[in-house]
């Protein structure tokens, strides 16, 4: 959570210097405020910093986009961080292969907070696959790799290797 929020951060430009603390079992994000309360959620912590770093078009443009986004954030915070088990990776795995057969980003055809957190949230899964199980969630592959050579997102996050031969045919 924390971590990625700092990613997040230096993604957008913006200056560091935000204070971040964990609540809670589920050891939930919270950031600090200079007023008034702290703001508490991966989520809502995000999507502030987005706006602080006025680059709202990450939230998605149109109504439909910016609930597509929010479908996926949600998604992100409660299925992938709340799954544990190898089934469960298995299923997001596959939910998000079916969704991503005709799209190039989560929210269709544009680059959102969706897909940063997404990547965030994945990349310890996807640097485990094996090469036969990045063949079978293809869609998934091609999305992550494209999104961990999308400017400033990886950072310092090793950079997950495809068989580029495989990947970019039509073959399946």
């Amino acid at each position: 959570g924390v971590e990625e929020l700092v990613l997040l951060e230096k993604l957008l430009g913006l200056p560091k210097g935000n204070k971040y603390g964990v609540q809670g079992e589920r050891k939930a994000p919270v950031l600090q405020t200079n007023n008034g309360p702290g703001l508490t959620g991966l989520m809502t912590i995000a999507a502030h910093l987005v706006k602080q770093a006025k680059k709202d078009q990450l939230l998605g443009n149109t109504v439909e986009e910016k609930a597509v986004v929010q479908q996926w954030l949600e998604y992100r915070v409660t299925r992938v961080d709340g799954g544990s088990s190898k089934e469960d990776t298995r299923i997001i795995l596959k939910d998000l292969n079916v969704h991503l057969e005709d799209k190039v980003y989560l929210a269709g055809n544009t680059f959102t907070l969706a897909d940063i957190l997404m990547y965030y949230g994945l990349h310890h899964v996807m640097v485990d696959l094996t090469v036969q199980e990045k063949e079978k969630y293809l869609n998934v592959s091609r999305w992550f790799n494209h999104i961990q050579h999308y400017p400033g997102v990886r950072q310092h996050l090793s950079n997950v290797i495809f068989m580029k031969n495989r990947l970019y045919t039509n073959a399946h």
